[in-house]
């Protein structure tokens, strides 16, 4: 959640330009604004790049900020050395690939030559060749000009205009309180069900995989890369307490990565190529890793954020994600999320403004009554209403703090009608933090190690900056299989901290 962070909701036009646009690959969540109907692999459009231009800012604001250095510079060339094999253009430097502030796995092509690709996606990668699979695999939706059909099927739909809050599509009857796992996470360009079908994920497979080889490259890196997406994915799930493990929590509506291995390696067949494993290790040495404190972090149940100066506690049973303009709580028994919107003064109107945004602008949506309270120091206030969201009956909760005269903070949370309790103990838990606790924020990074030949999985491991799961961590970070070991001389990454 960014310092500064709006109401979760997109401006209009955004909303209206992504309404026909996400899917993704695997556990990365890929989008593509609306291109012209025109032949698969011939050039951009002037259309095309006068659409992409206009809404680049909005889409790199919407996913965490746009990194620089030389990390960002080597992410890019790459990027643009694979974009070139589309035919989408005949110069590289006609492709502007972007380095996302994001702890999502996420990557999404626009087609007007413009690629994106979150850092904690590019943590996740063990070389060169697997950054060009996902990069080529994003242009390749954009090649076969996947997004015209899909906001064909988006009209078809009626899905228009998804960019409130995702308490308002369980209110509206748009999906139960059960499917709301996966969306309460998304952050704001991602709070989308729309997806690419299968055979247009496989399509997008196969031209990352014929880039690859175009460009030099082991065709085999696409396959490495989803087994890696796929690891990370159950390994999610399973820090997390879920027993779904192909549905990553910010993306349930699209092919998983697992299902999609083997067809990649029939695709890449004896292909062979260079895959640059050391040279992309060492250009990503350093990177951030997880949450960046400036947008807030989560430890363990814990979400503490040093800019804003607050911090709160999950409850038992439920795990958190972070995103660009909301945190979100998850768990069988109710889902929530923490954000804030416009504050005048008064919690009063502050919690029936975001009740009338949760229902929509069509909507009545407002709470039975305002309870007053004090939490932990804070000015705070509550509401609650009992509607039906089309399969049952649930409660929506909003639990206001003022921070200060023009700063509030809030929750809302929706649960089974009855049981809104399961929050109380969250509820209760904001606090203000001192100075000294959001000094002790330190940013976790990715620390690239040569392998020693006294050196284990588990001595490596050992120095993960986790308290938990640190060999499971450790093998997913470095695509290391279960009974997989080391090699002396060879990198490694592991996660620190460093001030």
């Amino acid at each position: 959640m960014s310092h500064g962070v709006r109401a979760f909701r997109l401006s209009s036009r955004v909303k209206g330009l992504l309404a026909a646009t996400s899917a993704s690959l695997g556990l990365v969540a890929c989008a593509t604004v609306p291109g012209a109907n025109v032949a698969p692999g011939s050039p951009i459009t002037q259309a095309e790049a006068q659409q992409g231009a206009e809404y680049h800012e909005q889409f790199v604001a919407e996913f965490g900020g746009e990194m620089s250095g030389p990390q960002a510079r080597y992410v890019s060339q790459v990027g643009q050395n694979i974009a070139v094999q589309s035919g989408l253009a005949t110069s590289p430097t006609a492709f502007d690939v972007t380095l996302l502030n994001s702890s999502v796995n996420n990557a999404f092509a626009v087609p007007g030559g413009y690629v994106y690709a979150t850092r904690q996606l590019v943590t996740l990668m063990n070389n060169e060749a697997e950054l060009a699979a996902v990069l080529g695999h994003e242009v390749g939706h954009v090649a076969a000009r996947h997004s015209a059909r899909r906001q064909a099927a988006a009209q078809r739909n009626q899905l228009g205009g998804l960019g409130v809050a995702i308490l308002s599509q369980v209110l509206l009857g748009n999906s139960g309180l059960g499917n709301t796992i996966a969306q309460g996470a998304m952050q704001g360009s991602q709070m989308l069900t729309l997806s690419y079908s299968r055979s247009q994920e496989i399509e997008a497979d196969e031209l990352g995989i014929r880039y690859l080889t175009l460009a030099g490259y082991d065709p085999h890196a696409m396959a490495t890369l989803l087994s890696s997406l796929a690891a990370q994915n159950a390994l999610d799930a399973q820090l997390q307490g879920r027993a779904n493990a192909t549905i990553p929590e910010w993306a349930s509506t699209h092919p998983d990565p697992a299902s999609r291995v083997q067809n990649a390696l029939q695709l890449a067949g004896n292909g062979t190529g260079v895959v640059n494993r050391d040279s992309f290790l060492n250009n990503i040495d350093g990177l951030i890793y997880g949450d960046d404190p400036a947008q807030g972090v989560i430890e363990g149940s814990q979400f503490i954020h040093p800019q804003l100066r607050l911090s709160f506690t999950a409850p038992q049973g439920f795990y958190m994600v972070n995103g660009t303009r909301a945190v979100s709580i998850n768990g069988d028994a109710g889902k929530a999320q923490m954000t804030t919107a416009a504050f005048s003064g008064n919690l009063d109107s502050y919690i029936r403004s975001v009740f009338q945004a949760i229902g929509g602008q069509n909507s009545n949506l407002a709470p039975t009554s305002i309870q007053r309270t004090t939490v932990n120091g804070l000015p705070a206030a509550y509401g609650m209403a009992r509607v039906n969201n089309g399969q049952q009956q649930v409660d929506v909760t909003v639990f206001a703090y003022e921070f200060s005269p023009n700063q509030a903070f809030h929750f809302q949370a929706i649960t089974p009608a009855g049981q809104a309790s399961v929050f109380n103990e969250m509820f209760n838990s904001m606090r203000r933090i001192s100075a000294s606790e959001a000094n002790a924020v330190v940013p976790r990074r990715i620390d690239i190690v040569t392998a020693q030949r006294s050196d284990t999985v588990a001595t490596l491991a050992r120095r993960m900056a986790y308290p938990d799961a640190q060999e499971a961590r450790f093998r997913v970070l470095n695509g290391l299989s279960g009974n997989a070991t080391l090699v002396p001389g060879q990198q490694y990454k592991i996660v620190v901290r460093v001030n």
